[in-house]
């Protein structure tokens, strides 16, 4: 417990700009067209740029400290994505292979 308080208080704060991208996905958990229209009025980025933004920020001691719920569930989509990218590569990399041997 007072490790935890210690790396809380060591953690650089937030800033107000870290703070609305968290409230903002907290306000909107799924991805849609709609949710893109509002990440480029409300930040004036480009989707992909929030998205690179949003990626550093779930990293951020001080984000999981700020809103535990919003920052895992982000780690989770995110691993869950990584997981099936890497068992389609798998696959392909499987056929592949068996389709040399079935070639020869």
């Amino acid at each position: 417990m007072a490790l935890e308080a210690a790396q809380r208080s060591a953690a650089p704060e937030l800033t107000s700009f870290e703070r609305e991208v968290l409230a903002f996905e907290a306000a909107h958990p799924r991805h849609s067209s709609a949710k893109e229209d509002a990440i480029r009025r409300r930040f004036n980025r480009s989707v992909a740029q929030y998205y690179q933004i949003l990626a550093t920020l779930i990293e951020a001691p001080a984000a999981l400290a700020h809103d535990p719920l919003v920052v895992a569930r982000l780690r989770r989509v995110r691993d869950a994505r990584a997981a099936e990218r890497d068992e389609r590569r798998a696959q392909r990399r499987s056929s592949a292979a068996s389709g040399r041997t079935k070639a020869r």
